[in-house]
């Protein structure tokens, strides 16, 4: 009974004290336009929410159901944010309530940028926590020392933020790889292809996105108390401060990397996943400076290379005599073209590349390992061409967005010293990855693009109306009647052979003809049929339905059997011909294919292996005379140039030399780490027997990249040749 009188009593007294201590420190607030505002709001995203609904029901996680219950809740608490203010009363309290709030935004931001990552706060480990919750609370205070107003800082940052991870939520989807801070230098590049993927709104995206309105709601509610004039000084020079030390800490010292605060940069996809965002997204901002090798020195580089080589560097070509001709070399880097069988073993309803695995006389093949999944082309073709490796590059850099600024020795000078005329031809825009600028440091004599196969302004129309495959096709019909120029919207790789014909048919025939041609046929975006592209190929041993794979597989047998005519063409070719043909990246397909086929689970907590088979293409190298067969298992795109000149029995560079026997120990040396030639599998963070190897092969490949005023010439080019500074001629 005393009990039960004193809860009675105790009850009695909040009931009359907590209103009045309600009303005597906090007001509710609002306004007609306010609450105008918070209806419009509240109607607007319960419309999203509704309309895009599916995004949540058709994932098949167990929490979808949760996570659409809170999208539903969202509408009300945001109208209600916006259409009423709760005011703090005590002056004090409501200073103290804007610096809680200051600590607690870090939190909000975070949980709205790793929606769009696809992971909850929860799931990070707590150095990736701290480290983003650091990151977003720096970005604060430096606007708050530059602006004095706490809620500006949020609107600022926030929207940035909110860009930046959603472009990394599209990139994830659609080429499987992180958002890097390259990727900015691309963004030209990405544009010309931008139309040929999905962008309807995920539950990620719509998750994202009410917590991005919410954080605007404070933002803009948010009204920073009136400190005196010292305490605004104090409190913006401390927070100005604070910003200052903590960035030159990271970018001009190595403390935070120490204690193990740097991108993961054997596996990205994983850094990000397991340490978030921004913490990823930032750090490697730190990497985009390429500094120069410790101890490098130019007058070493001659001994590095001797030293591999051993001084055999006798010229191994034939004797100059009558009886030999230099033949001609094509090489084609094949956008896509991967055998996914690398990743494990599925069924098909057909073989989908029955012509290369069958192609074997006169042949060369095997597995090239490449720097990139899913997209970035052109850092493939850069290792091709000059036989160098980007893994000795900042990561996630582009080397021809930042690094072929001038004049570079190449495959094109080395076949250009000897006498042989050059072309490009890449069926797609010619500004895409700087091609044109980089192609003119090159030395290419001839580059076709997109802009000199067809009237462009078609494409102009095509982009005009939708993006649609089957409308640029209908124009194509109307003004190249009877030309099968296309499969989807891409010039198909038998009509890009077609042009490569016909260059070759109209050359110079008192030089030997060497071309490089980067197709676009299999390009992503395997998401929309067309009436040009002929669906054949499905698997059949998989649990479900891949849409993109099956479409992706259907292509790849396109490429087969225009390479199969390619090679038909040639060998009625009288002239001594070696056609090299490589795929450039794996395809970015369904990320649950390649988890099935794997037999995993989670992508990004893959085994080294695992890593490198997604690093995986197809090599041929093929004449129409006799050659010694071979079957290479494993090789890194940086050595197969080096390798094609050494089947086409031309001279070599010292460096040609030096990468070829560098390549009998180290086979592979790619973005993912090295194998070595017991196939043993190294990370780079690994402790090995070939760090002092590495170093070397690092520092020669610097003085030719970035030491122009000290390039070893004898080394990477052949008899003093160098490349001009321009093409001579662009087009046809």
């Amino acid at each position: 009974m005393k009990l039960l009188t004193v809860a009675k009593k105790t009850g009695a007294v909040l009931k009359e004290n907590v209103p009045r201590f309600l009303r005597n420190n906090f007001e509710i607030i609002s306004t007609k336009r306010s609450k105008i505002i918070g209806a419009v709001i509240f109607i607007i995203t319960l419309l999203m929410v509704v309309i895009f609904s599916g995004a949540f029901t058709s994932q098949a996680f167990s929490t979808r159901w949760v996570l659409l219950a809170f999208a539903l809740s969202c509408p009300i608490i945001l109208g209600l944010c916006a259409g009423y203010s709760i005011v703090i009363k005590n002056e004090l309290a409501n200073k103290i309530q804007h610096i809680v709030v200051l600590f607690l935004m870090p939190i909000v931001t975070i949980t709205m940028t790793e929606a769009l990552n696809n992971i909850f706060i929860y799931n990070m480990t707590y150095l990736g926590f701290f480290g983003n919750y650091v990151i977003v609370l720096i970005f604060y205070l430096i606007f708050f020392a530059i602006t004095g107003r706490l809620g500006l800082s949020y609107l600022i940052v926030n929207p940035v933020l909110f860009g930046l991870a959603t472009a990394h939520s599209y990139l994830m989807d659609f080429r499987g790889t992180p958002f890097l801070p390259m990727d900015f230098l691309s963004v030209s590049t990405a544009v010309g292809v931008a139309n040929t993927y999905n962008y309807t709104p995920t539950y990620k995206v719509i998750t994202a996105s009410l917590i991005f309105i919410f954080i605007i709601i404070i933002g803009v509610k948010t009204k920073t108390p009136k400190f005196t004039l010292l305490t605004r000084i104090i409190s913006r020079t401390f927070a100005g401060s604070f910003c200052a030390v903590m960035l030159l800490l990271f970018y001009g010292t190595s403390i935070f990397a120490d204690i193990g605060i740097k991108p993961d940069f054997w596996n990205q996809t994983r850094g990000y996943r397991n340490y978030g965002f921004v913490y990823n997204f930032f750090c490697n901002t730190k990497y985009l400076y390429m500094s120069e090798p410790d101890n490098y020195n130019p007058g070493e580089i001659d001994n590095y290379v001797s030293g591999v080589v051993s001084g055999n560097e006798e010229d191994k070509t034939p004797p100059p005599d009558n009886s030999y001709t230099k033949p001609n070399i094509i090489c084609i880097m094949n956008e896509s073209l991967a055998d996914l069988q690398v990743l494990g073993q599925f069924t098909t309803n057909e073989d989908y590349m029955p012509f290369m695995r069958a192609l074997s006389e006169n042949t060369v093949k095997g597995n090239l390992y490449v720097p990139v999944i899913g997209a970035g082309t052109s850092n493939t073709e850069f290792e091709f061409l000059t036989g160098h490796t980007t893994a000795f590059l900042p990561s996630g850099s582009n080397a021809y967005m930042l690094y072929v600024k001038n004049p570079i020795a190449s495959l094109v000078s080395t076949v250009e010293a000897q006498g042989y005329s050059s072309y490009a031809l890449h069926p797609y825009y010619a500004s895409g990855w700087r091609r044109t600028e980089v192609y003119e440091n090159f030395g290419l004599n001839k580059f076709t693009s997109l802009e000199d196969i067809l009237d462009i302004s078609l494409m102009g129309l095509y982009q005009q109306n939708g993006s649609d495959a089957d409308y640029l096709q209908s124009l194509i019909d109307q003004y190249y009647p009877g030309t099968k120029m296309l499969i989807r919207q891409y010039i198909s790789d038998s009509y890009n052979y077609d042009l490569l014909i016909e260059d070759f048919e109209n050359r110079d025939k008192s030089q030997p003809y060497f071309a490089f041609n980067v197709t676009m046929q299999n390009h992503g975006g395997y998401t929309t049929s067309s009436v040009n592209f002929n669906e054949c190929i499905y698997t059949t041993s998989t649990t479900k339905a891949y849409n993109k794979t099956n479409k992706y597989l259907s292509l790849v047998k396109a490429s087969d059997d225009a390479f199969k005519e390619l090679i038909e063409y040639f060998k009625g070719v009288d002239e001594p011909t070696v056609i090299c043909m490589f795929g450039d990246h794996q395809p970015s397909v369904e990320s649950a294919f390649i988890a099935e086929v794997m037999g995993v689970n989670d992508l990004s907590k893959l085994t080294v292996e695992q890593t490198q088979s997604r690093h995986c293409t197809p090599f041929i190298i093929w004449a129409n005379y006799d050659i010694e067969e071979k079957q290479i298992d494993k090789l890194s795109s940086n050595y197969l140039s080096s390798l094609v000149l050494e089947t086409a029995g031309i001279k070599l560079t010292k460096y040609n030399k030096y990468l070829l026997e560098l390549s009998k120990t180290l086979p592979v040396i790619d973005t993912v780490g090295y194998i070595d030639s017991q196939g043993n599998y190294f990370k780079w963070s690994d402790a090995s027997p070939y760090t002092v190897l590495l170093d070397d092969y690092e520092k020669v490949q610097y003085n030719n990249i970035f030491d122009q005023q000290n390039v070893n010439s004898n080394i990477f080019y052949i008899d003093g040749f160098s490349p001009r500074t321009t093409t001579g001629q662009t087009g046809e």
